[in-house]
């Protein structure tokens, strides 16, 4: 974990200094800071479609699950699978794969919130920086649901199993430290919203 926060900080630092100081001298973001300024609320514009759609798979899967819970003979599928529960109760081998797919969904939005509010606000003084990390926050995303959403054998510890799923966490770390420059730049009068 100090390996994966030592790495976003001092790439995200690096880069946004080197954005901050060359970026007004070259005027690079100064003449287009508008055109890169949109380039994060794409992104998640992008992200939020993306998990509203998945989550139409969450439905599917819950079907799915519960029809097989009652071929299988399971007691009370019902009870257990369909909403308003929003994870199917028990251990047997459909509830945790069915589960693996609906944590792949949920699990977005523990992260989600903070991502685009940091990434929103450190867009305002980073721009190119905040939206590479902001796209690899969302690769990451896309690779971790997947990950998880493909648990059929219910072992969540698959979630990992594409490289670019640990994107989430880079990106994530990076938009936090960029918000959070970006308000130190800004309270310290260095620039304006």
């Amino acid at each position: 974990m100090y390996k994966i926060f030592l790495l976003t900080a001092g790439t995200t630092t690096a880069a946004a200094s080197l954005e901050l100081s060359l970026g007004s001298k070259s005027g690079i973001v100064g003449d287009n800071h508008g055109r890169f300024l949109a380039i994060t609320p794409t992104v998640l514009i992008g992200t939020g479609f993306w998990t509203l759609m998945h989550g139409f798979k969450v439905g599917k899967a819950r079907t799915k699950y519960a029809e097989l819970a009652k071929k299988d003979g399971e007691e009370n599928v019902d009870e257990r699978y369909l909403l308003p529960n929003l994870y199917a109760q028990g251990t047997s081998p459909h509830a945790r794969a069915f589960n693996c797919i609906q944590r792949s969904h949920q699990h977005i939005f523990e992260t989600f919130t903070t991502a685009a509010i940091s990434g929103l606000v450190g867009s305002m003084v980073f721009p190119i920086t905040t939206g590479i990390s902001t796209l690899m926050y969302s690769i990451g995303r896309y690779y971790l649901s997947m990950g998880y959403a493909e648990c059929e054998d219910g072992n969540p510890t698959n979630r990992y199993k594409y490289p670019l799923a640990r994107f989430t966490w880079y990106g994530l770390l990076g938009n936090i430290m960029l918000g959070m420059g970006a308000c130190a730049v800004v309270a310290c009068g260095k620039k304006k919203f």
